[in-house]
């Protein structure tokens, strides 16, 4: 698990290339930043990485994300599966912010 600011979980990310990471940490980041500014009751955003169809060739790869943003202790969830990772993240971010307005 890597923590982001202490209210930021990223699970199953430590696999990922260097690169990769570090955009899927700014993604996540600028989202966590936009949440916080919007909605002050911001406890825990969380996401979680679950490759599906892992294989040798990374054009087969899909990907599953699961999120959850905790606010006023009410937990907010969405999960996403796609084959572009950066894609998958930004859509279950997204989901997240418009069913926790």
């Amino acid at each position: 698990m890597i923590e982001l600011g202490g209210n930021i979980k990223l699970v199953g990310f430590k696999e990922l290339e260097p690169a990769k990471l570090i955009v899927v940490k700014k993604m996540v980041g600028n989202y966590a930043r936009h949440i916080h500014d919007k909605m002050s009751a911001f406890e825990e955003l969380s996401l979680h990485l679950k490759e599906i169809h892992n294989t040798d060739n990374q054009k087969n790869q899909k990907y599953e994300i699961k999120g959850k943003l905790v606010m006023n202790s009410n937990p907010y969830n969405a999960e996403v599966s796609d084959y572009n990772l950066f894609f998958a993240i930004d859509k279950v971010l997204s989901k997240i912010v418009e069913i926790s307005k």
